[in-house]
């Protein structure tokens, strides 16, 4: 079923959920093999670079889908729990979803090169757009340099520490209910059984 129901998640919102997790990973094993395993102005290390920030472009465009597909549709009933368990899952899906748009955002902003969007197109990059010139060179008087600092701090620095907190409090907490409390919050999430 493509659709959510009111006990489970539809194929649909499955799959963007699997797929953001598959590309996050993918997003931080590139950038990871490009500090760790290449040297810098070689073409492994612009490959790795292209790469991270073509999934960083993906994961944007699939939050953007994600989000109107949870506000279009309706959402499983949750699973029995007290009101501050219920509260936790609902400020963690809000603090997942802020970071899911603030890190491809911050990436997109914070990059001083051009995005070649899985090599097939190129994407420019946030200071040869007429947006950075008219708010941040016109309108706030700064360079791209003077921009890019705290951009890259909450990205690199901030960003990426907290995001992989998240990911993990996540799947603590799905595999919590899994296994301890015995309900179906994960198996709302994985293909339906025949």
């Amino acid at each position: 079923m493509l659709k959510n129901s009111t006990t489970h998640y539809g194929q649909l919102a499955r799959t963007l959920h699997w797929l953001t997790a598959l590309l996050f990973l993918l997003a931080y094993c590139s950038v990871y093999y490009r500090q760790w395993f290449t040297e810098a102005q070689t073409p492994e290390n612009w490959t790795a670079l292209q790469l991270h920030l073509s999934f960083g472009v993906t994961i944007a465009v699939l939050v953007v889908l994600r989000l109107y597909w949870r506000l279009t549709n309706v959402q499983p009933k949750a699973e029995p729990g007290s009101a501050l368990m219920h509260k936790a899952a609902h400020l963690g899906h809000l603090v997942l979803y802020g970071v899911l748009i603030v890190m491809p955002l911050t990436g997109y902003l914070g990059t001083g090169v051009a995005t070649e969007f899985f090599f097939l197109f190129e994407i420019p990059k946030f200071a040869d757009t007429w947006l950075f010139q008219a708010l941040v060179a016109d309108g706030m008087g700064l360079t791209f340099e003077q921009f890019e600092a705290p951009i890259d701090f909450i990205h690199k620095q901030g960003g990426a520490y907290l995001v992989w907190l998240l990911i993990l409090g996540h799947a603590a907490a799905a595999l919590y209910h899994h296994y301890h409390l015995k309900d179906r919050t994960l198996l709302k999430m994985l293909p339906p059984r025949r």
